[in-house]
């Protein structure tokens, strides 16, 4: 029967957790011939959006849904599990109004009303029923419970409670799994129907796609609660049929009512949710002057921000270079505005200039922002895109909307200060941290199965040790790459059965996180577009991870804790408790030769990205003499464009000539030595030889690095024609393009090495010229790890700094500088 619906698929302890399993649940109900499907997690939306996408892209109605739980007293009532019961309720949404209202009452549940489980009660039902069908659920529902029980007139007054919230979209829900409770309820259950005029709805629950998955849900299911499956006593389900069941498997299960199978499809008609993604809902700048506009008070901002960058400087009074200035500021803030961004931009103008004002450290920039003369003169980044010849279409490119991506690094230690900022600027209901899941990798799984099935310790041990320690290897891969596993795994039945198994659990969602850096602000309350969960003290978690966030148009941020800020920001407190004035690297120009002297002699333990002892290496042959170098070092110094580092270092020394494929290209290859490092350089080689916008030439970059052959010939074409028009051979055209394919996948964002090249430079500075202070922050970073602290003192003691022991008079809660200031003022002995 094709237009069958299947009503629940459950994520607890379900081997259908995650979007890959969700797309194999979703394929296998396409084969069955399926229309519809259901998805109705426990207590959470977590799988809402991959779900619905993934029944689209296989022609099948998605169906969203929750199981919810929900008490029998009041939600905001703390009392035992005995005195206040929890039962289970199956919501559907029948479209938009439903799908929000069931958004609404799972964050309800979870922020107001989380005890045991996050519960919802009859008020809020009431409130939030609008657009939503609602089931009686399985035997854990209020109604089985109370026949169960032999309350039968309770049964029968809670499902009259129900039916007078829902009208005819509450059902009576009948479950066949074989378990000898539901052979006992169903027949009540219909006998109250026939009573009430209640219809009837036949469903199953769904925790695995096949019959013979039911023993690996049971290993789950050990995993899951820290037992094996030898224990008697263990959680464990009575049946094997909790498996995707086709119609007719469905139909002989319920003869003798078929109303209950013909109302899955009248369910499915009803349910027409249609999601809208793609489109944006972008936050709104909560404190415009009066009679200003966000576009308006932007401009006012950026232009007092210019004034203030460059007023002071020479190149303000080159007429030439303050009209290049304000032209770039103009086109910049145009582009903005037509993107509709002017308020993001000043929300996060307003929560750095916070950060600013309470002396919280912040990063010069990460990532493409950094390429904006807007967000300089705003202050969001410290990086002149000008001076560094950043290009502001790596950015925002005006051909191609997408969604501006400020990353900003704070103090790893005061980050929390900033969130709570914003969170009480724009209210709890408005601003939420993005939750992420934890999955089970390889070697775990191994493990996590090893202990469910009690194996041996020693044969878990020694297979998930043979897995290679490479990040992202999956055991079929690690079988390829390993004789002695793959050996293992031949002749030991025992180890055989423990791969087998752990390859079909591998890659599950273990547990659920706060993201590392991500928050949301939403113009409207978050719960018009995304469930919630209890997160930190002060600040919700939403209960879609960050790509599904995208996706319903939510605008992410990433407020990311930097230790490295930390260091510097004590280092500098420091500086000016014992100096007696403050350090202003402002003033510092990136050319000392202090610095470049140490970093020549690869002593750069404690510097920013240079630390490596691959990095030494390319350092002491290097000799850098400039800030270019650092900037090329940290773009370079990664797989890929490694290769080309030996060649780099000898251009630099004149041991070999530079080799460019154009003499027009020198001036924005001379400073890579005709190597193509950054991003940047591929989108000015286009524009210079094509004729291309910088907008067109961002659209090149991205395309070519995906290497698809069709792309490939079809942007040779559109590069040659432009450098035709522009007066240069097709030779040297084609010559050009092979060298940009040659390095597309090299090529990293300049601006991102530049302001990475920035914290680089201030923390060698700070060794160079106050090793005391600055390696005193450094011993404090890292008080956590003895092998980082037995590092550092180590390098204290090399550049002949005394490391005491700690003494009650003197010492104080962190590493602390003792030092004598020498004639030159440096800091030059202490611990």
């Amino acid at each position: 029967m094709s237009s069958f619906v299947h009503l629940h698929v459950h994520s607890e302890y379900s081997l259908l957790d995650g979007a890959a399993r969700i797309g194999d649940l979703v394929r296998e109900a396409a084969v069955l011939g399926m229309k519809s499907l259901a998805l109705t997690d426990h207590g959470v939306m977590y799988g809402a959006i991959p779900f619905y996408k993934a029944c689209l892209a296989q022609g099948i109605k998605p169906i969203i849904g929750c199981e919810a739980y929900i008490t029998a007293g009041s939600r905001k009532e703390r009392g035992s599990r005995k005195d206040q019961p929890i039962y289970h309720l199956i919501l559907l949404a029948k479209n938009e109004v439903g799908y929000r209202n069931l958004m609404k009452l799972s964050s309800i549940g979870h922020l107001e009303g989380y005890h045991y489980r996050p519960r919802i009660d009859m008020e809020a039902l009431a409130a939030h029923h609008e657009g939503i069908i609602c089931l009686s659920a399985c035997l854990g529902g209020e109604v089985p419970q109370h026949l169960l029980h032999g309350r039968e007139a309770e049964a029968k007054a809670a499902a009259l409670r129900y039916q007078a919230i829902f009208g005819d979209d509450y059902y009576l829900e009948l479950q066949d799994h074989g378990i000898p409770e539901q052979k006992r309820v169903n027949p009540q259950l219909i006998a109250l129907s026939r009573e009430t005029g209640i219809p009837l709805v036949a469903t199953n629950d769904v925790h695995y796609l096949t019959e013979e998955d039911a023993e690996v849900q049971d290993v789950l299911i050990c995993i899951g609660t820290g037992k094996t499956v030898e224990d008697e006593d263990r959680l464990q389900i009575q049946t094997n049929q909790l498996y995707l069941k086709s119609g007719s498997e469905m139909e002989r299960l319920y003869p003798h009512v078929p109303e209950a199978i013909q109302n899955t499809a009248k369910i499915a008609d009803q349910c027409n949710l249609e999601l809208e993604f793609g489109k944006s809902i972008l936050p709104e700048y909560s404190s415009l002057p009066e009679g200003k506009n966000a576009a308006e008070y932007l401009r006012e901002l950026c232009l007092n921000g210019l004034q203030e960058r460059y007023g002071i400087t020479e190149r303000w009074q080159d007429e030439a270079l303050r009209s290049e200035l304000e032209q770039r500021l103009n086109y910049e803030l145009g582009v903005i505005e037509n993107m509709g961004f002017s308020d993001y931009f000043l929300i996060v103008w307003d929560f750095i200039a916070y950060a600013h004002r309470q002396g919280i450290a912040v990063g010069p920039g990460r990532g493409s922002s950094a390429g904006s003369l807007v967000a300089y003169t705003l202050q969001i980044t410290n990086v002149d895109p000008m001076k560094y010849k950043l290009l502001f279409e790596r950015f925002l490119n005006p051909e191609r909307i997408t969604m501006p991506d400020i990353d900003i690094d704070f103090s790893d230690e005061r980050r929390d200060e900033v969130i709570d900022y914003v969170v009480d600027k724009y209210g709890k209901e408005h601003v939420a941290q993005i939750i992420t899941f934890g999955t089970m990798a390889a070697r775990a799984a191994v493990r996590d199965v090893g202990r469910a099935l009690n194996v041996p310790f020693g044969d878990v041990d020694k297979a998930a040790k043979l897995i290679p320690n490479h990040l992202g290897i999956s055991i079929a891969k690690a079988m390829e790459q390993s004789p002695q596993l793959k050996e293992q795994y031949e002749t030991r039945p025992k180890v055989r059965e423990l791969i087998d198994m752990a390859m079909k659990v591998e890659g599950m969602p273990r547990h659920a996180s706060t993201h590392a850096a991500g928050i949301v602000i939403s113009r409207d309350p978050l719960t018009d577009a995304v469930p919630l969960q209890e997160g930190s003290e002060k600040t919700a978690l939403t209960q879609y991870s960050m790509e599904n966030l995208e996706s319903v148009g939510l605008l992410k941020m990433d407020f990311l804790g930097l230790r490295t800020l930390s260091i510097i920001e004590r280092t500098l407190k420091w500086i000016q408790e014992l100096t007696g004035g403050a350090l202003d690297f402002e003033q510092i120009p990136d050319n000392d030769g202090n610095t470049y002297e140490m970093l020549g002699r690869g002593e750069t333990t404690g510097v920013f990205q240079l630390e490596s002892a691959g990095v030494r290496r390319v350092l002491k042959d290097l000799k850098p003499s400039a800030f270019e170098d650092i900037v090329s070092v940290v773009a370079l110094y990664r797989p890929g464009p490694m290769e080309f580092i030996p060649r780099f270092i000898q251009v630099k020394h004149g041991q070999i000539d530079p080799e460019y494929p154009h003499e027009d290209l020198i001036p924005i290859l001379g400073d890579t030595y005709g190597i193509i490092v950054y991003q940047e350089q591929i989108m000015q080689i286009a524009s210079t030889m094509a004729g291309f916008s910088l907008g067109e030439a961002d659209l090149l970059r991205r395309a070519v690095s995906k290497k698809k052959r069709e792309v490939l010939d079809r942007e040779r074409s559109h590069f040659v024609s432009g450098s035709l028009k522009l007066g240069y051979s097709e030779d040297e055209a084609n010559r050009v393009y092979d060298m940009i394919v040659r390095f597309a996948n090299y090529g990293f964002p300049r601006a991102h090495a530049a302001a990475y090249g920035v914290l680089a430079f201030q923390t060698a500075y700070l060794k160079a010229h106050y090793p005391v202070p600055f390696m005193a922050s450094m011993l404090t970073a890292v008080m956590g790890s003895h092998r980082k602290v037995a590092e550092y003192v180590l390098e204290a003691r090399r550049i002949d700094i005394e490391v005491m022991p700690p003494d009650v008079n003197e010492s104080g809660t962190y590493f602390t500088p003792v030092v004598s200031q020498s004639e030159s003022g440096s800091l030059d002995e202490g611990s």
